[in-house]
């Protein structure tokens, strides 16, 4: 048998209270020791921004701002994005998805096209996307009946209503999926660029 279970049942000397404190005075010098380093900046642990990479959430376009807003504009539209919002220098696309029949997620991508050049011919596009999660939750309903002199009386009826309850919401922060929506603007960019051809009746 152990010391701590001697000690319960009376048959040792319980530790004296100086080592007990000494021990926890020891454990909180050490943690304040992990916490006082990078000259006395706290340590935060978990997922954190490193601010490391300038690739990911932004390319330059051999066009204007304008016109790198609108070909992303275009490019949200194929992709069966509803435009929320619209202008020369940002572009706001919404969509839905449902993986499951009690999963929601909802998906909006921002687009803020600036000039990256004295001229304005050359712009910096940063897109953002966002997708937040929603689960269905059943409510239980119940209602009132009214009997005579005893007043109204709350009775429970087999009735539900459904509403979806936002989860979690999180920045897509994958290269590939902005690589491919970068690409799919570039494409747009090009076409627009593109003599028009001349009708055979001219």
């Amino acid at each position: 048998m152990n010391q701590f279970s001697s000690a319960s049942l009376g048959g040792a000397a319980p530790p004296r209270r100086g080592r007990f404190f000494g021990g926890i005075t020891l454990c909180l010098a050490g943690l304040l020791a992990g916490c006082a380093t990078n000259g006395g900046a706290p340590v935060f642990y978990g997922p954190q921004e490193k601010f490391g990479s300038v690739a990911t959430y932004s390319r330059l376009f051999d066009a204007t701002p304008a016109q790198t807003c609108e070909a992303s504009r275009r490019a949200l539209l194929s992709q069966g994005y509803l435009i929320n919002t619209t202008t020369a220098e940002m572009v706001e696309g919404k969509k839905s998805f449902q993986p499951s029949a009690e999963t929601h997620l909802q998906m909006v991508i921002r687009v803020v096209c600036v000039p990256d050049s004295p001229s304005g011919k050359i712009s910096l596009g940063f897109v953002t996307a966002l997708q937040d999660s929603y689960t269905l939750r059943k409510t239980n309903n119940s209602a009132s009946l009214g009997v005579g002199a005893l007043g109204s009386v709350s009775l429970p009826i087999a009735a539900s209503s459904d509403s979806l309850v936002k989860v979690g919401s999180e920045t897509i922060a994958s290269d590939g999926f902005y690589e491919s929506f970068f690409d799919l603007i570039k494409r747009y960019l090009v076409a627009d660029d593109q003599p028009a051809e001349v009708s055979a009746g001219s």
